[in-house]
């Protein structure tokens, strides 16, 4: 079985500063985010309630939800507090070259 491709998403100087971005990457909706030195990425749909999380507020590795509240860990997409029960899919990142690959599948 072969590794999942890399899928080339933006440039590493369009990255956020300690912040969250959005993206549509391939049909999907991508939250891109920066913290100190490391970069993560999950899907940018709340599992709670249908919100942007690009739109939420990022503290550390918290990404608080802007709907209910809810937070997440962006190293690995697991609910923080309630309401949020179900994690987040998280895509594992590479950053190379001046640019940000992410596997999709």
């Amino acid at each position: 079985m072969s590794e999942a491709p890399w899928t080339d998403v933006l440039a590493a100087d369009e990255l956020p500063t300690d912040d969250v971005c959005g993206l549509a990457v391939d049909g999907r909706d991508i939250a891109i985010y920066t913290v100190a030195d490391a970069v993560y990425a999950t899907d940018n749909i709340c599992t709670h309630g249908h919100a942007r999380l690009c739109d939420g507020f990022l503290d550390g590795h918290e990404i608080e939800c802007p709907l209910h509240q809810g937070k997440f860990d962006v190293r690995d997409g697991r609910p923080l507090c309630d309401p949020v029960t179900v994690p987040l899919r998280r895509y594992p990142v590479r950053v190379e070259g001046g640019r940000v690959y992410l596997q999709l599948d």
